[in-house]
């Protein structure tokens, strides 16, 4: 483990603990500065003098939302913060020098938060004018618009600055002005996440360790290996990615869960990113201590990864809806729903790819999403969709064996990220899951005509 890697790691740990001390501050200006002035010391940790790029961002994104009509400010803050994101990621070619690698979690989560925050207000002020009489709408109108302070506040609370998960501001402000963080078991509920911890951590170090994705860049590998040996490499380096992934994610959660963030009663059936569902009975049950009697709480609004489900469900839609499931959200609700249908997939990965980074890898890995679902949807028609009992089990398995080749063979291009040492990894296996993906296609289109013909001459 690398020395930045292993002060990250103990700026989550130390996070995760301050969760005890945030809990306990009952007076709401010193819990909120307190929240904040921890989170600016945790990114200067990490960025030193770069923290100047949160902190303008930031800045500029609060006189968008405060100063600007409601009607653009949305768009406006998109278009500001991504093409921000895009300068802070190309510094060097304006001579300043590249920001630390962990700076750049920060500005994608702050990235999502502002401009989230300016969809917020939008549509609060959108619902506003209609005089929307549904319940269920009208919780985006109980968000206080936001001021300048409130934004700084909201961009820099200490829990999830580093690494997510994303929340929305109304979620910072029930963590403020709720009773849900000192009613919940925080400590059982983090007790619960971090107990798996250990093991995808030991697992990582052993296999990253033994299978190095750095040997997939070395000229023995492609010279002294055969194409078998290259096309299994693809297995543990995504193990490798994903054991590092499962590590981060949870000790990121476990840090919002720790200071009660995204704490709310079970009944109100949260949602990762979004929050309850039923958000208008989970209000009222906030002004009335009796209804808070005996009431199971849940941290679904911070879950951003479920990894067993991520390793063991059986198609590849399903296991994308495990991963980082609070951006996700995001995504959904800010890209996917607002694109036209025809593109809406198309876009959304673009848009995901364009967030991950410039590295040509992203936009490999994550923009042949959209080739890959129609074949797995496809032979999901032919086959596994109508099947029972043994032979369903069957096709189970064959689905779950495909899909995890599939993100094996994309997320390689994820991990080199160098246009040239994907191009040079891909050709050495033949494009094989290119090559597999359009063969399937192909023949799944001739199977299918051929059953509508069959089925027509009955």
């Amino acid at each position: 483990m690398e020395w930045d890697d292993s002060i990250y790691l103990g700026l989550l740990l130390i996070s995760i603990g301050f969760g005890q001390v945030i809990r306990q501050i009952k007076h709401l200006e010193v819990k909120k500065w307190i929240s904040t002035i921890t989170g600016i010391i945790l990114v200067y940790i990490v960025s030193g003098v770069h923290l100047i790029h949160p902190i303008l961002c930031t800045l500029i994104n609060g006189f968008i939302i405060t100063i600007l009509p409601f009607s653009h400010c949305h768009v406006i803050s998109f278009i500001f913060t991504f093409a921000y994101l895009f300068f802070f990621r190309s510094t060097i070619y304006f001579g300043i020098e590249y920001p630390p690698a962990h700076t750049n979690a920060v500005q994608m989560m702050l990235t999502l938060k502002l401009v989230g925050l300016a969809f917020e207000v939008h549509d609060a002020n959108k619902l506003n004018k209609k005089n929307n009489d549904n319940n269920e709408d009208q919780w985006e109108l109980t968000t206080p618009l936001p001021g300048l302070v409130d934004i700084f506040h909201y961009s820099f609370c200490y829990a999830g600055v580093l690494t997510g998960p994303y929340f929305r501001y109304r979620t910072y402000l029930d963590f403020l002005h709720t009773p849900f963080s000192k009613q919940a078991d925080c400590l059982e509920a983090t007790v619960q996440k971090l107990k798996y911890v250990p093991m995808y951590a030991a697992l990582f170090l052993i296999s990253a360790s033994i299978f190095p994705l750095k040997y997939a860049e070395e000229d023995a590998f492609y010279n002294e290996r055969s194409v078998l040996y290259r096309i299994w490499y693809l297995t543990p380096c995504f193990f490798n990615f994903r054991m590092r992934i499962y590590t981060g994610f949870v000790l990121s959660e476990c840090a919002c869960i720790m200071a009660g963030v995204g704490a709310y009663p079970a009944i109100g059936d949260s949602k990762p990113g979004r929050g309850p569902a039923a958000y208008t009975l989970v209000k009222q049950m906030s002004y009335d201590p009796k209804k808070l009697e005996n009431v199971k709480y849940d941290f679904e609004t911070v879950h951003n990864i479920d990894p067993y489900r991520a390793d063991f469900v059986c198609t590849f839609r399903e296991a994308m809806k495990t991963w980082n499931m609070a951006v996700q959200y995001w995504l959904a609700i800010h890209v996917y729903k607002r694109t036209p249908r025809s593109i809406r997939l198309a876009a959304t990965m673009f848009m995901s790819s364009v967030w991950h980074g410039v590295y040509a890898g992203y936009y490999l890995c994550l923009c042949s999403v959209p080739f890959y679902l129609p074949v797995e949807d496809l032979y999901d028609k032919l086959f596994r969709r109508e099947a029972t009992g043994l032979v369903r089990g069957m096709y189970d398995w064959i689905f779950w064996f495909t899909r995890m080749q599939a993100f094996s063979y994309m997320g390689i291009a994820f991990l080199l990220l160098d246009v040239n040492s994907i191009i040079r990894y891909w050709r050495s296996i033949y494009f094989i899951g290119h090559v597999l993906t359009v063969t399937a296609y192909v023949f799944g289109i001739f199977l299918l005509k051929m059953r509508k013909t069959r089925r027509h001459k009955q």
